[in-house]
C-alpha cells in the first residue's frame, strides 16, 4: 500500500469532544458535512469504512462524493445491512433503563462504566439519537451505483445483522464485491480491531498492485 496513505477519522457531533453539539438530525446531514470535508482535501484515492450506523454514514458519504465527482475507490462496511434492508424499529423510544440495558447486552460499553449512572446520563441522550438515526433512515428511491469496489464485514453473533441478506450491499457498487465474517458480537471489532484492520490493509494494498 502506498505509503502516503493518510487516515482520518470522524467524530460524530454529541460525542467525545463534541459533546457539546446537538446529535444531527439525518445520516444525509452527517454524510453532507464529511463529504465537505473530504472535498476540501487534495484529490486522492479515498477509501471509506464504517460499522453499524457508520457503514450507512460511509455509504451515503460516498453517493454524495460521487455526485460531485470525487467518487470513493473503495467502500468497507461493517455490522449493518445493506440500504435497501437498514432502517425500522422503535428501540430509540425505549426508556433509558430498556436502553442501556440493550446497549450493554450488544457488548458496547464496557464493563469498568456500566453501572456508573452518571457516565449514563452524560452519553445515553447521544447514543439514543444514533440509533433513532439508525432506526429513522431511509434510502433515496433507486440511487445512482457506486463506482466502487465495496467490502462486507460481519461478526457472526450479532443480533442486528443477517448475514444471509447481506449479499444486497452488492448492489450498491459497480465494482467487486466481498463478504468477509468473523466469530463474535456487533461491537466485537471495538475491542479486538486487528483482524479487521489486516483486512482493509490487505486489501487496499491489493488494490494498488491490480492498479
Amino acid at each position: 500500500m502506498d505509503m502516503n496513505t493518510e487516515l482520518l477519522a470522524v467524530q460524530y457531533p454529541g460525542q467525545a469532544d463534541r459533546i457539546a453539539e446537538e446529535p444531527a438530525s439525518s445520516i444525509a446531514e452527517m454524510a453532507s458535512c464529511v463529504a465537505a470535508e473530504l472535498s476540501r482535501l487534495a484529490p486522492a484515492r479515498c477509501a471509506l469504512f464504517g460499522h453499524s450506523l457508520g457503514a450507512l454514514l460511509a455509504y451515503e458519504t460516498a453517493r454524495m462524493l460521487q455526485d460531485h465527482e470525487r467518487p470513493a475507490h473503495w467502500l468497507f462496511v461493517s455490522g449493518a445491512p445493506a440500504p435497501a434492508h437498514a432502517g425500522g424499529g422503535t428501540k430509540h423510544r425505549a426508556t433509558d433503563e430498556e436502553l442501556w440495558s440493550a446497549l450493554l447486552d450488544l457488548g458496547g460499553i464496557e464493563p469498568a462504566v456500566a453501572d456508573d449512572a452518571e457516565f449514563r446520563d452524560l452519553v445515553l441522550p447521544a447514543l439514543r439519537s444514533y440509533i433513532a438515526l439508525t432506526e429513522n433512515y431511509r434510502p433515496a428511491p433507486h440511487p445512482e451505483p457506486l463506482h466502487c469496489q465495496v467490502r462486507c464485514y460481519y461478526n457472526t453473533e450479532d443480533p442486528l445483522v443477517d448475514g444471509t441478506r447481506l449479499g444486497a450491499w452488492a448492489e450498491v457498487g459497480t465494482g467487486s464485491f466481498s463478504v468477509r465474517a468473523w466469530a463474535g458480537g456487533h461491537f466485537r471489532f471495538l475491542w479486538d480491531p486487528a483482524e479487521l484492520i489486516i483486512d482493509v490493509v490487505a486489501a487496499l494494498g491489493q488494490s494498488e498492485v491490480l492498479r
